[in-house]
């Protein structure tokens, strides 16, 4: 059911109603199938591309669509609604253009990201390692100086689109300094010595590939590396903030299209002459599926228009990735629990629900970690809640 939305312009209203018709007539007739056979929908992010949804959250100098944050993300909840696994794309394509569309030369730029925002290539994003989750810092992939270029080597886990993006942004190693010893380099996937394993064997988001990708002898040039040397970490962790908003976004639509599968559900089905949701219990599950919802919209749209203002938001996008996310486990779970034992079954879409909405809890920083950071925050001063940025502020 699409919801009622505050929108900063009329521009806004528009890109809203194309991306509701892409997902109804484009998207939701291939998700359930794509889905149960873990094909992987690259002609869906073209399809994204050429429509500008990909590129809408970059500066229209750089050829992006100049929207403000929180209209990209109400983008990214209106696909999440339908396809969890594309939503999750288009934010991590995102973030894997972060680093070149802000700290990129001119040339780099115009070499680059025209097809990147424009959906002719696709981007994945490197940074985990098998020993190295959420402590970034701990990577151990090297590149190395070497005749005017580098040579990258190492292992990279969880790479969202792994094995099937055209380029990947590659943090590495460059000195033995902790913090100031990474780089951020930009790999075509036809490099030599590039290779991914197979993908990995998900409870959900299995249209999604996610694979480990292996670096051995990996040349690239000089001109591949974005940034000065040792800016890598901190390109890192801006572009996390952002992407945690990204599956925040995501969170919600997937909870909003779980709890309208259940209210259309509760309103056929029909148990002691009446439907079940004029029971009460039942009718209260839904309240409160329906309160989780609107109660992490707000704050993902209250941390993203801090964003667009130009104000700190490093804190409050822990706080909506926290809060969306762990919403959306629970709104999901209710709504298998009610459709009851259909709910169990693959003959609906909700137990797919619930198995995507796991992994929000877990990729872009654990909730652990939102926590461990929210904390750390408010050990330092920071406020936990600020004042609201109104609508539409830039």
């Amino acid at each position: 059911m699409p919801v009622s939305r505050m929108l900063p312009t009329p521009e806004a209203a528009d890109l809203l109603e194309l991306t509701r018709q892409i997902a109804r007539e484009e998207l939701a007739p291939r998700a359930a199938q794509a889905e149960a056979e873990g094909a992987f929908p690259r002609e869906v992010f073209r399809l994204l591309g050429r429509a500008g949804l990909l590129s809408l959250p970059y500066p229209e100098q750089l050829g992006g669509g100049g929207q403000p944050y929180e209209v990209y993300l109400q983008v990214l909840e209106e696909l999440a609604c339908v396809w969890a696994s594309v939503a999750v794309g288009v934010s991590v394509h995102a973030l894997s253009c972060f680093p070149l569309a802000t700290a990129g030369t001119l040339e780099q730029q115009q070499r680059w990201l025209p097809d990147l925002l424009g959906g002719e290539l696709l981007g994945a994003y490197c940074l985990s390692e098998p020993h190295a989750g959420s402590d970034a810092a701990a990577m151990r992939t090297r590149a190395r100086a070497d005749g005017g270029g580098y040579v990258l080597d190492g292992t990279k886990a969880w790479t969202t689109h792994g094995g099937q993006a055209d380029f990947y942004t590659v943090l590495a190693r460059t000195s033995e300094h902790r913090t100031r010893g990474i780089s951020c380099f930009l790999v075509p996937a036809d490099g030599r010595g590039l290779t991914s394993d197979p993908p990995e064997r998900k409870m959900g988001l299995t249209g999604s590939a996610t694979a480990t990708m292996r670096l051995e002898g990996v040349r690239v040039g000089a001109e591949r590396r974005v940034g000065a040397e040792g800016q890598g970490l901190p390109l890192a962790l801006a572009g996390l903030d952002a992407g945690r908003l990204g599956i925040a976004a995501v969170a919600v639509g997937l909870a909003q299209g779980a709890l309208d599968d259940a209210v259309a559900y509760a309103r056929d089905r029909e148990a002691f002459d009446r439907p079940i949701i004029d029971h009460q219990g039942l009718a209260f599950l839904l309240a409160d599926m329906a309160a989780a919802v609107e109660s992490a919209r707000a704050t993902v749209l209250a941390a993203a228009r801090r964003k667009d203002a130009g104000l700190p938001y490093g804190t409050q996008a822990s706080i909506a990735k926290l809060v969306a996310t762990d919403n959306a486990m629970r709104v999901t779970t209710d709504a298998v629990q009610v459709l009851g034992g259909y709910g169990y079954t693959r003959d609906f879409p909700v137990e797919r629900y619930m198995r995507e909405a796991k992994v929000t809890q877990i990729f872009e920083g654990t909730n652990q970690i939102q926590r461990m950071l929210i904390a750390r925050a408010l050990r330092k001063g920071a406020p936990a809640t600020v004042s609201v940025v109104p609508a539409g502020t830039a």
